[in-house]
């Protein structure tokens, strides 16, 4: 043999030991280290856990509180709705003419109702009404109003007609 054939196989010799050395040593040893750094994020996750807790029952204290200040009790959205156009209705000089079912959309586990219904009144207590609905009871938002001016031709006077639409998420 020759210097150069000596060579060439001690080179595919030591191509050879270093794959042997990669598949039986090396790569054993990085998939120890990823299942390593695996439990190292667990143990982080597992050592949070009580004051995630903790974080989590002052969210529930909060929101429940939030939930009885706008007065959302346990009844759906809809009732405590109708029943705060009523209470607001009684106070002012609005009617309730008309108040649909409410149409559900689900998207991506995301459901929006909409809420349509009628009132009749004074710009100004409809004005009220509408503030009242988005800021003060957080029902949700008002994407429509649409006013129109309707005359009575028994009297001959005219009133104030305006169709709502309220979206709420959840």
């Amino acid at each position: 043999m020759t210097n150069k054939t000596k060579n060439v196989w001690l080179v595919i010799g030591f191509i050879i030991a270093l794959l042997l050395c990669f598949r039986f040593a090396i790569s054993n040893t990085l998939e120890q280290k990823e299942a390593y750094t695996k439990l190292k994020k667990q143990e982080l996750l597992f050592k949070n856990t009580p004051k995630q807790m903790s974080l989590l029952k002052q969210k529930q204290i909060y929101f429940d509180s939030i939930l009885t200040k706008y007065q959302l009790d346990g009844s759906s959205i809809q009732n405590n709705l109708l029943k705060t156009l009523n209470t607001f209705s009684e106070t002012s000089n609005i009617r309730v003419i008309s108040f649909l079912e409410p149409h559900i959309i689900s998207k991506n586990d995301l459901t929006i109702k909409t809420y349509e219904f009628v009132l009749e009144g004074t710009y100004n207590d409809i004005l009220k009404l509408i503030h009242k609905l988005e800021q003060q009871t957080k029902y949700g938002e008002i994407i429509s109003l649409h006013f129109e001016k309707k005359k009575n031709f028994r009297t001959g006077k005219y009133y104030l007609q305006t169709k709502v639409l309220l979206k709420s998420f959840g």
